[in-house]
């Protein structure tokens, strides 16, 4: 009796035939490219060339020069302590010792310019979403989408539309790594006294006025909570773009991991550690500010 029941359901779900959405979204993407190419491949050509001018000029900086300037930096962002100077000078020598310096400057030439693409584009659309109901409404459910879906379901498009390399991974990042900075932005921005708001409309304010010189300034701290979220997640990408060719670190990281190499990998990681540590606590005293 189980059987036929079962065999029953089972000539039910037969009976329906196979929707052919992978040909479908095959179809799209093929029509995206070809319709698009004048758009991709300036992107593709253009800003991949600049995002590779970028780390070699900061590549021929001589290490010891940016490792005193970062070093300078960090006395005068953490309020003159010694302590992230400190890690920054035997942080970096560690990775110029290893030999990752190169490599080094093209990872944080994906994440300074994956992170501040991610602010320009996040922090607008933080706005617009604190002032309109109806925005927050239609771009929660795509910042939820951006988050959740894995980073390896749009590594597939960005390598369509832009080859290899750097730019693909930039792409990549930026899905990844904006919507913090679009929640951060939203929820700071709401969160103003509304006492502070409606004074400001007493004196007669304009709706750019109330945003730049009151609203903004004292969301200040959440927004800068959430690029500094936004700058971890970009350097999280850098050993998934590097499954699409792009250079740094996390190439290297990637290539112990084929090769079993523990070695390679873990000073590789460590170069990432670093990194992350140095930038994550340049933001964090930048907010203190």
């Amino acid at each position: 009796m189980l059987n036929s029941i079962t065999n029953f359901l089972n000539a039910i779900l037969d009976f329906i035939p196979e929707i052919p959405l992978a040909t479908w979204v095959n179809d799209f993407t093929d029509w995206l490219q070809d319709t698009f190419a004048f758009f991709f491949d300036p992107i593709k050509n253009q800003f991949g060339d600049f995002m590779d001018w970028t780390a070699e000029m900061l590549a021929e900086i001589p290490a010891l020069i940016l490792i005193i300037i970062v070093a300078v930096l960090a006395f005068f962002i953490s309020g003159k302590r010694i302590g992230l100077p400190i890690f920054s000078i035997i942080g970096l020598w560690f990775i110029y010792n290893q030999g990752l310096w190169e490599d080094l400057m093209f990872t944080f030439s994906l994440v300074l310019v994956s992170s501040i693409l991610s602010v320009i584009i996040g922090v607008p659309v933080g706005i617009l979403m604190s002032k309109s109901k109806l925005a927050e409404s239609i771009i929660t459910p795509i910042l939820d989408f951006m988050q959740t879906m894995p980073a390896f379901v749009y590594l597939l498009p960005a390598v369509l539309f832009l080859g290899i390399g750097m730019v693909p991974g930039i792409f990549a990042s930026l899905i990844f790594a904006t919507p913090p900075t679009v929640r951060f932005t939203n929820l700071g921005i709401r969160q103003v006294s509304k006492e502070l708001v409606e004074a400001s409309d007493a004196f007669g304010s304009t709706g750019s006025q109330k945003l730049f010189k009151v609203e903004l300034p004292m969301a200040k701290s959440t927004i800068m909570a959430g690029i500094n979220q936004t700058v971890m997640l970009s350097l999280s990408m850098v050993v998934i773009a590097s499954m699409i060719g792009a250079p740094g670190l996390g190439r290297e990281v990637l290539s112990a991991l084929q090769r079993a190499t523990v070695g390679p990998g873990f000073v590789a990681g460590m170069g990432i550690v670093i990194l992350a540590i140095i930038i994550d606590r340049f933001t964090q005293n930048i907010n203190k500010k």
